[in-house]
């Protein structure tokens, strides 16, 4: 469904509470959006992960479905399919508490591996005619309750020696990279190279490297993230330096492994 953003007219929140943060789709001939009344922080609870995520409109006369859709801080779909929500006063199964007043609710469940972060809730209303329309936005922040732990970097698959050739020569880099928080919490892997003759650093750095079977990398997901790049024959020959480091969302970096390239 394609998001239009359309910031709500000031003279509709009069009367209105601003506790929601942008309502795409304020009003129809059937319909207002009132209020979100989500939590704006979250933190992760071992015996109830399940966040109430909930709506409330002006009128529901004309409103066939409401549903939401929630986003990790990558902009990363969680729920496959939009979540249906209720106004049925069944507060144990939907979080929803009084039926009939108008407030949409169900809940979601959060995993502890989920990434620290401001997630994305998307939030739609079907009417009577079957027109689905993306009515409001807001956000909420998630704390999965871990401990940051530095993300450690290991395994580095490296070349010692290679010749330059009559075309561009590829060399494909790889390094695994655990973290004690999950994968989901790798931020970046990277490495910064330094060349012949002097050290100096290049140009291009840092080098971003993949684990999405993408760039040399075979299977997306697997710690293993990986980079081919490539030395065009009129490339310095000597020896390179490549510094590889992990980085975390809290912004804690790994350790260094540092590789030499010789060049011929």
């Amino acid at each position: 469904m394609k998001k239009i953003f359309i910031i709500l007219l000031p003279i509709l929140l009069g009367g209105c509470q601003k506790d929601f943060n942008n309502v795409v789709d304020p009003q129809t001939m059937s319909y207002q959006v009132s209020g979100i009344k989500t939590p704006g922080q979250f933190v992760y609870n071992p015996g109830d992960s399940l966040v109430t995520i909930s709506i409330a409109l002006n009128s529901s006369v004309f409103v066939k479905s409401v549903s939401f859709v929630v986003y990790s801080p990558d902009q990363i779909q969680l729920n496959l399919d939009a979540v249906q929500m209720f106004d049925n006063g069944n507060i144990t199964s939907n979080g929803d508490s009084v039926k009939g007043d108008n407030v949409f609710s169900n809940k979601f469940p959060l995993s502890h591996y989920y990434p620290k972060g401001t997630y994305q809730v998307d939030y739609y209303i079907t009417d009577n005619s079957g027109t689905t329309k993306l009515a409001a936005i807001n956000y909420f922040n998630f704390d999965n309750g871990q401990t940051n732990v530095a993300p450690v970097i290991s395994n580095l698959a490296a070349p010692d020696t290679v010749s330059l050739g009559a075309s561009t020569t590829p060399i494909l880099l790889t390094v695994q990279v655990d973290d004690g928080n999950g994968l989901s919490d790798i931020q970046s892997v990277f490495f910064n190279s330094y060349l012949p003759p002097d050290g100096h650093p290049s140009s291009s750095n840092p080098f971003v490297m993949y684990d999405d079977g993408t760039n040399g990398d075979k299977v997306a997901g697997d710690g293993i993230y990986s980079l081919t790049i490539g030395l065009p024959p009129s490339a310095s020959k000597g020896t390179y330096r490549f510094e590889f480091q992990a980085k975390d969302r809290s912004g804690a970096l790994s350790n260094k492994i540092i590789h030499n390239l010789v060049v011929k």
